[in-house]
Formats: C-alpha cells, sequence, structure tokens
C-alpha cells in the first residue's frame, strides 16, 4: 500500500483540497461513478446529496441512492460523507428534516459502506474520506493508497483512503 503526508488548508469542499483534487485525478478510472454524498461535485457520472440546494442531480438519503444501483455494476465510488453526528445532526437541521434516533447512530455509516462494497464491480475503487480510515471490509477490498492531509491548527487530519474490489462472491 502507498502511504502519504499533505498538508493543505482545509476547506468544506473536501475534493477542492489541493492534495485531495491530486488524488481522485490519480485514482478515478473512466466509467461509472457515483457520489452519494457529493455537495457541488460533479466529478461522478451519479450525484446525490440529501440538502436540495446543492448541485447534486438527486436528493435522497444517501442508503437510499446506493441501493437504486445493482450489485458489481460501478467502476468507483468516491464516499465523503458527513464526518461526525453532530455535523449531520447540524445538516438535517438546517435543511428541515427530521433529526431521528437512527440518523444519529454509527449504523447508518456502516449501512452505506455495505451499499457501496455491494454496489462496484470487481477491479473496481471506492475512494473514502473522513477522520477514520476503517474502510470498506477485509475479505473483498484491498487498501492500496492512504493518503493524509494535516490542516494544522486544531483542525483534524483528512484521511483519504483508496480501496480496490477483488472479490465479488458474497453479493453474486
Amino acid at each position: 500500500m502507498k502511504f502519504e503526508l499533505e498538508w493543505a488548508m482545509p476547506n468544506k469542499n473536501t475534493f477542492q483540497i489541493k492534495p485531495i483534487k491530486r488524488l481522485l485525478e490519480q485514482e478515478m478510472t473512466e466509467g461509472a461513478w457515483a457520489d452519494p454524498t457529493s455537495r457541488n461535485s460533479t466529478l461522478c457520472r451519479f450525484t446525490n446529496d440529501i440538502d436540495p440546494r446543492t448541485k447534486a442531480e438527486s436528493h435522497m438519503d444517501a442508503i437510499d441512492f446506493l441501493r437504486m444501483f445493482e450489485s458489481n455494476t460501478l467502476d468507483g465510488v468516491n464516499w465523503d460523507p458527513i464526518y461526525s453526528v453532530r455535523q449531520r445532526k447540524e445538516v438535517y437541521e438546517d435543511i428541515g428534516l427530521e433529526v431521528t434516533q437512527e440518523i444519529t447512530q454509527n449504523t447508518w455509516w456502516s449501512l452505506c459502506k455495505k451499499e457501496i462494497a455491494r454496489i462496484i464491480k470487481p477491479g473496481g475503487k471506492c475512494i473514502s474520506f473522513g477522520w477514520d480510515c476503517n474502510g470498506l471490509e477485509k475479505k473483498n477490498y484491498e487498501p492500496i493508497r492512504l493518503m493524509v492531509v494535516k490542516h494544522g491548527g486544531l483542525h483534524n487530519a483528512t484521511l483519504c483512503l483508496v480501496e480496490k474490489k477483488i472479490n465479488s462472491s458474497l453479493f453474486e
């Protein structure tokens, strides 16, 4: 696995951070890519964000968006979810959605990752971003690149994990 350490100013639009933008240019292959939490990013063919004020083509919960795809059909997924329960609560309140117990539990992240693992075809990639690097699943995905982007001060570093799907037997 390739490991990199970078420094850049933080930005709420993750894909505009210079080293992350470079990583995406290098790792995103041609083909069908999806972004279930895209905000205003247009890097992927299929974009979604729960906030209807964004440029995403659809505006639904990420789990529902991911469930629209058949198993083993996408070349890749960019997974840049809201990083914390507090941030998720704030986004829901800001757009007038009810904050339920379900959306404030770690189950939401786990269900999203399960769906992402299911829809990527063998040889495809998941590029995950966040304050942790748990990735998808050990059996079917191999980590191939990890970039830590430090932001200085009291800002958490952004971790970028690229994983490649090596097996699809659990989903057939």
